[in-house]
């Protein structure tokens, strides 16, 4: 699962060129109202986001690896703007199609048929992400 910042602080959270507007709609929000959250300045918000940061950085795991983590489990708890920001991360981190088939094929047998409309906008957001929309 990946928490509200999904990220936030990440120096690839700043856009790219060339992006759908789609993609670029998603960034832009989540930038905004991940700095407008962490404004607050409150305690436990700002910690939780950090540990969310700190627990996508390598260790025994390497970040690809962990980026395909998120991604199943957030195909399992069928949340779309998580499947998004995973497919983002895991494409920056070398993901090849036929691993995000193998990693969406792991969601799906967690998740069972539930999971399939979530698969479709994954793949859809990776044609995105390929340039391909």
């Amino acid at each position: 699962m990946t928490p509200p910042n999904e990220g936030a602080g990440r120096p690839e959270d700043h856009g790219h060129g060339g992006e759908s507007a789609t993609l670029a709609e998603f960034r832009r929000f989540r930038e905004q109202m991940n700095a407008e959250i962490l404004g607050e300045n409150n305690l436990v918000v700002n910690r939780f986001f950090a540990l969310d940061g700190r627990t996508y950085e390598a260790g025994a795991l390497d970040v690809k690896t962990k980026e395909l983590l998120g991604l199943v489990a957030s195909l399992v708890l069928r949340c779309d703007d998580c499947i998004t920001y995973h497919v983002i991360r895991c494409r920056e981190e070398g993901v090849t199609r036929a691993e995000l088939f193998e990693t969406l094929s792991v969601g799906l047998i967690v998740g069972g048929s539930i999971v399939i409309p979530h698969m479709r906008r994954a793949v859809a957001r990776w044609g995105e992400v390929e340039g391909r929309e």
